[in-house]
């Protein structure tokens, strides 16, 4: 690991872990998890600039805890697209995606019953970081086999290329870290 990255996000300061993402590039990892002030946070900052939806859709798993916390204040509901098929999934609708972080492509899936909370609603969709595109694309995907609406793309960061997109809402830039 190559140090930190210092930034303030939801007005709270974190240092980042820099991790080498190959041998041209580092990153800077943000991770929810276990940080609940950062989570709480970063759902109310970010419930002040989406618009109006119905339901949130995340992917499995590091966009979890943000959207249950966005869920939680704003008293609507979320789902999240599972990594596998679950024994309990009816009729499930998949899609694939290439993550940055993620070694090989990965599968999202949907129940039949997630799909029916999505069929005819207006839906946010909502990830941690938005940084190639891929997971939205992936869930863009999902919503519109499911039938539902996308009225917003949110994350609570956007990283390198990804923070110049006008399609998204985010509350930072995270810088990408060429060697």
């Amino acid at each position: 690991m190559a140090g930190t990255y210092k930034m303030t996000i939801a007005g709270l300061e974190r240092e980042l872990p820099i991790c080498p993402l190959n041998d041209k590039l580092d990153i800077a990892a943000f991770v929810m998890f276990s940080d609940v002030e950062i989570t709480v946070k970063s759902a109310e900052e970010l419930l002040k600039k989406c618009p109006d939806f119905d339901v949130i859709i995340t992917a499995e798993s590091k966009g979890i805890p943000l959207a249950y916390e966005m869920a939680r204040q704003s008293g609507k509901p979320y789902v999240v697209a599972r990594k596998s098929v679950k024994l309990y999934m009816t009729d499930p609708i998949s899609v694939t995606v290439k993550s940055i972080t993620t070694a090989a492509e990965q599968v999202l899936h949907l129940s039949k019953e997630k799909a029916e909370l999505i069929n005819g609603k207006k839906v946010l969709i909502l990830d941690d970081v938005i940084s190639t595109g891929e997971s939205l694309n992936a869930l863009e995907k999902l919503t519109e086999a499911a039938g539902g609406t996308i009225t917003g793309k949110a994350a609570v960061l956007a990283e390198g290329d990804a923070a110049d997109r006008d399609d998204i809402i985010f509350l930072e830039k995270l810088p990408l870290f060429f060697k």
